[in-house]
């Protein structure tokens, strides 16, 4: 049994359910966002995308897209695209997308650049992808039901896509379900996903928590390699 403390997005989450469950995705989202319901004072997208949750990220990313080719870059979702924006990724060009809307025009304002930087409004279950060398899906899935995701990898596959770059926590022994927009650990090699064993890790150093999710990492995958 899994017995990490309950985060913050798990509690404000649970405080807003009845009032979230009656919403559609891109509700439920915008809906989380404008409440700032994952609390952080810094990062609307959470605790998890301030510049000490991602200083491991962003040193080993560019070695990472370099060792693996990656010229396109689909990163879904963006969030409010902060502690990438500094980080110089080595890649012609970069897809941000988001299923709410005022952060993509948010981020379109601020970081837009034609030719080689966009933001898109995209939901990951349902919306045709622009076609990637490389899929960064960070801090997704966690707030994904099963079935949801389940949508997710088909869209993926769909999109024909290479790689897909994603959370999991490696020590997690089972996954438990939950309705979209609350949030929980994922270990995707286990059941119900079964993935296979990733291509490479990228630890994260997470400290949140005090230390509960040391294991949070982004696992590479080819996603035709991903089970159907």
């Amino acid at each position: 049994m899994d017995d990490r403390p309950i985060t913050v997005a798990q509690r404000n989450y649970r405080q807003h359910a009845e009032t979230l469950e009656r919403m559609g995705n891109q509700e439920r989202f915008t809906h989380i966002y404008q409440a700032n319901l994952w609390g952080s004072d810094v990062s609307v997208s959470g605790q998890g995308s301030d510049l000490e949750q991602t200083r491991e990220l962003r040193a080993g990313l560019p070695e990472l897209f370099a060792r693996f080719g990656v010229r396109t870059l689909l990163d879904l979702p963006c969030g409010d695209f902060g502690w990438l924006s500094g980080v110089e990724l080595g890649v012609e060009r970069y897809i941000g997308g988001d299923i709410v809307a005022e952060l993509v025009d948010r981020n379109t304002e601020r970081y837009g650049n034609a030719g080689s930087r966009e933001f898109r409004v995209l939901d990951l279950t349902a919306d045709p992808l622009p076609r990637a060398d490389l899929v960064l899906c960070r801090d997704c899935l966690v707030h994904l039901s099963f079935a949801d995701i389940r949508r997710a990898v088909d869209n993926l596959r769909r999109s024909g896509s290479r790689y897909l770059l994603t959370t999991t926590f490696g020590d997690l022994g089972a996954n438990v379900d939950i309705p979209t927009g609350d949030w929980r650990a994922l270990n995707l090699c286990r059941e119900p996903f079964g993935f296979p064993e990733p291509l490479a890790v990228l630890l994260e150093g997470c400290t949140e928590e005090g230390g509960a999710f040391a294991d949070k990492a982004l696992g590479l995958w080819e996603i035709a390699d991903l089970p159907g």
